[in-house]
């Protein structure tokens, strides 16, 4: 049977033999539905096998080869999964990894019905693969050109949530060079700080992200402490900052074990600004913690439009953008960065912990932070 012929007669037990790959392999294949992590391979295998009954002149299979095909006006099925893929988190070596995997899995099953290799065979294996070479090579220009746009993105969002304060710390500046009477200008006073507060944690988001792109982490130091107190202090912390908001905390006594406080404390902070902002202004942003199962337990707690569910498996992510609604100018938090849940990912797991997500029109949106109680 002709490789193409046996391609199109086999397309499930190919994709059943890809995916057990897929799932053990590449990290964000874990938790996908078979749906979502199948996606296009179905069609990008099936126009593989189609094109390789097709005619095509030495120019042709050269240039396929080397992923330069002339491409349609159509986006292919190869271009639109690379947008996918990187929509829900992987990155450009899993891209490269599925389409080996693909590859892989087509020949591996070929070859085990095949007798004798001779060069029709030969012919064969060599147009698959230039196939497949052309698919990786729209899949990651999609990709990357994905990358380039959340980067952009990226860089806008920081140029106008620095401008902010940093406009109301110039107009402070001024007012404090003029003091009226005399007097020292509060208000003045309070603003700038509040301004320079805002520009201090982007700019520790920043360094923290930078960290984790370079493999050092987030370097997390634990000491004994009561929790307790540190879940109370984060919510006190967050209502001056949200006036128009209700805070509900229940809070365990005497949840005493080891952690670095004030990296937990920026967890807590973050979680309950991202629960602000993207809350319905309604009902009030909870906080719950607790002893479980031998660890704490904590869980910040909103309600509104639930997350999409194809955000699920990138909502821990940097530089990637969630449709969330827009919120309302008081409910934006001191930055927008896009890096609060990222940074507190690897915060909770420098402490041994995880944290997850939950989201749904009736329960509302939960993140549930674990973590083992250490001394």
């Amino acid at each position: 049977m002709r490789l193409s012929q046996f391609i199109q007669a086999n397309l499930e037990k190919i994709m059943e033999d890809w995916e057990a790959f897929a799932r053990t392999m590449i990290p964000p294949a874990e938790t996908m539905s078979v749906i979502e992590l199948r996606d296009h391979a179905h069609d990008i295998l099936l126009d593989i096998a189609i094109e390789m009954e097709s005619d095509q002149s030495e120019d042709q299979r050269e240039a396929k080869g080397k992923g330069l095909a002339a491409q349609s006006t159509k986006a292919s099925f190869s271009s639109v999964h690379g947008k996918l893929r990187h929509s829900v988190g992987f990155d450009v070596s899993q891209v490269g990894a599925e389409y080996r995997a693909l590859r892989a899995s087509v020949l591996r099953l070929w070859m085990r019905n095949m007798g004798t290799v001779d060069a029709t065979v030969l012919e064969e294996i060599v147009r698959f693969n230039e196939g497949i070479d052309q698919g990786l090579a729209e899949a990651l220009f999609s990709y990357s050109e994905q990358m380039a746009k959340s980067r952009d993105t990226f860089l806008a969002v920081l140029g106008h949530d620095l401008r902010s304060p940093l406009g109301a710390l110039s107009s402070c500046v001024e007012l404090l060079a003029r003091p009226a009477n005399g007097a020292p200008n509060d208000r003045a006073v309070r603003v700038a700080k509040q301004s320079i507060a805002s520009i201090s944690e982007m700019i520790t988001d920043l360094l923290d992200y930078t960290r984790t792109r370079l493999g050092r982490g987030i370097k997390v130091t634990p000491r004994p402490g009561d929790f307790s107190a540190l879940c109370e202090q984060a919510v006190e912390e967050c209502v001056p900052s949200n006036p128009r908001r209700k805070f509900e905390a229940h809070i365990a006594p005497n949840l005493a074990f080891g952690f670095d406080a004030p990296r937990m404390r920026q967890v807590l902070t973050n979680l309950l600004v991202n629960a602000v902002q993207h809350g319905d202004p309604e009902f009030p942003v909870a906080l719950e913690s607790r002893f479980e199962n031998g660890g704490v337990v904590v869980v910040v707690k909103n309600r509104g439009e639930p997350i999409p569910e194809d955000s699920m498996q990138v909502i821990f992510n940097p530089l990637v953008q969630i449709p969330f609604r827009e919120s309302e100018p008081h409910e934006r938090p001191a930055t927008s960065l896009g890096l609060g849940l990222f940074i507190a990912r690897e915060i909770v797991q420098g402490h041994d912990g995880k944290i997850s997500v939950a989201s749904s029109a009736d329960e509302g949106t939960a993140f549930i932070v674990r973590l083992p109680c250490t001394s």
